[in-house]
């Protein structure tokens, strides 16, 4: 809990100075509408520890991205039908069941009535609005086309979010598989060979060496669990560690670059986020300039910033930018690079691009479908392999001993 000193004005007029006690400045912007009072001023004199029941879990508390991209859509058709700025985030602010984002509609709101612009508003909730959402919008507001601006980000927004799903959605069959094959493999080897290597025991038999391997497996599996255990939790999370650092970020993206398959979908996928982030910028209205540096924070992949980042000096050189574009050939395809050059003569860019980012996206779309093809043969030799050696191991020593037997 955050402890604020504010200073409002009631229905009356009267001026009160008081001490609130809310989970945040939302919170605290929608309590006084509640009553009706006027902020003045406030200040934050401290934070409470929360108890674990109260606190906000990130992952559950987080404004969905899918809450957002309804928000611009609505807000935007609401503005075409002439509404104010304010009634329009009210009825939003009404229709709206997530709780979060209901109180963050209402702290819009809050300052929007106190003389703030819509982007000033969202710029203080940075957490939840993106540089580009925030960008868009101002430049809306400059231009006069703030409706369009946010259908442009919507759009935006969706077609990022389409695009990464499909992704996810095509490797996530593989995972659970994989998944699936190594709990039972290790199922297997804690609790049915030990079984079958003391009744091998007992008869003295001579193994085969694939045997033998299995049996010593699931021995050391057996003597060494716990250990095995804590390596394996340790691995994953120094893994995951590693991962959220610059270098685990850059060895990752270079493993993904240059991995079969996946590699020409990682490129298609930032080719595409590149040309729609510019492209909507532009549109817009936002400043070239600004556009780029706004690009380069939204790609995730380091290679690809450094790529933009020397874009922004290109531009700044007053150079043309598709030389960029074709020396990289190694990420971005060389249709990238045409497309931007013909922008760039005719002075179509935000359109070239934005035929770019469709095209790029498309591909993407049927390519995930030809990797879901692809994948499951491979999954079930891969499956296969690994249950016709197992049965081998064990099923031919018991062939022998039944002979041994009669």
């Amino acid at each position: 809990m955050t402890t604020f000193q504010v200073h409002t004005i009631d229905r009356e007029g009267v001026s009160h100075d008081e001490t609130m006690e809310v989970g945040d400045r939302a919170s605290l912007y929608a309590s006084l509408k509640a009553k009706g009072s006027t902020l003045v001023s406030l200040t934050e004199t401290g934070k409470k520890s929360k108890s674990i029941l109260s606190m906000d879990i990130p992952f559950l508390s987080k404004v969905k991205l899918h809450d957002k991209i309804i928000f611009s859509r609505n807000l935007a058709a609401m503005l075409d039908a002439g509404l104010p700025l304010s009634r329009a985030l009210t009825v939003i602010e009404k229709q709206t069941t997530q709780k979060k984002f209901k109180d963050l509609v209402i702290a819009l709101n809050t300052s929007i009535s106190g003389g703030t612009t819509l982007s000033a508003a969202m710029k203080e909730h940075s957490d939840t609005f993106s540089s580009i959402m925030i960008s868009m919008v101002k430049a809306g507001e400059e231009s006069g086309s703030l409706s369009q601006s946010l259908r442009i980000v919507a759009n935006q927004m969706e077609s990022s979010y389409t695009l990464l799903r499909k992704v996810r959605g095509a490797l996530m069959y593989p995972v659970i598989v994989l998944s699936a094959m190594v709990v039972i493999a290790f199922f297997m080897l804690t609790n049915v060979v030990p079984t079958l290597a003391s009744t091998f025991q007992s008869f003295h038999a001579q193994l085969p060496l694939q045997t033998q391997l299995i049996i010593d497996v699931s021995n050391f599996l057996k003597t060494y669990i716990v250990y095995v255990l804590i390596a394996i939790v340790a691995g994953i999370a120094s893994l995951y560690v590693f991962m959220r650092t610059a270098s685990g970020k850059r060895t990752m993206s270079f493993v993904y670059l240059h991995t079969p398959v996946l590699g020409e979908i990682v490129k298609e996928v930032n080719s595409a986020r590149t040309a729609r982030t510019l492209s909507s910028l532009l549109s817009s209205g936002v400043d070239f300039l600004v556009a780029v540096r706004i690009t380069t924070d939204v790609l995730q992949n380091p290679y690809y910033k450094e790529v933009i980042a020397l874009v922004e000096k290109k531009v700044q050189k007053g150079e043309p930018i598709a030389e960029i574009f074709n020396e990289r050939a190694k990420l971005y395809p060389p249709f990238v690079g045409e497309m931007v050059s013909v922008g760039e003569e005719t002075g179509q860019l935000p359109q070239m691009l934005l035929g770019v980012a469709t095209f790029y996206e498309n591909d993407v779309d049927q390519k995930t479908k030809d990797l879901s093809s692809i994948i499951e043969p491979v999954l079930m030799i891969i499956m296969g392999i690994a249950v016709g050696f197992f049965a081998i191991s064990i099923i031919s020593p018991i062939y022998s001993l039944s002979s041994v037997i009669s």
